[in-house]
């Protein structure tokens, strides 16, 4: 599917940034990739969908919740693309400010 690392920050201008900055601005990616796509998919959920996929997450079993996704939002994988394609271009259109406060840090 895809990896938050080195050559994806590389591949959007970002290489430059210190090992400690990546890291950060890596985290920073994965969760606000996280809340955009559960934002999205819960759009479609009923609220005991919700209450159901929330206990599968709170025992921290990937593969669990990967399979309740895949039977519950058979979209989920083009709902995790095309988020990732709009913070992508979030990223790219707001790159030299975002180089600028990792050289302030």
């Amino acid at each position: 599917m895809f990896q938050l690392d080195d050559n994806f920050l590389t591949s959007l201008g970002l290489g430059d940034m210190s090992t400690e900055e990546k890291k950060a601005f890596l985290l920073h990616i994965y969760e606000e990739l996280e809340l955009r796509v559960g934002t999205e998919l819960s759009k479609n959920l009923s609220d005991n969908q919700l209450s159901e996929f929330e206990k599968i997450i709170q025992e921290q079993n990937p593969d669990k919740a990967t399979g309740w996704l895949e039977a519950n939002c058979p979209d989920y994988k083009k709902v995790v693309a095309d988020e990732l394609e709009k913070l992508k271009q979030e990223i790219q259109n707001n790159k030299q400010e975002i180089l600028g406060q990792a050289q302030a840090a």
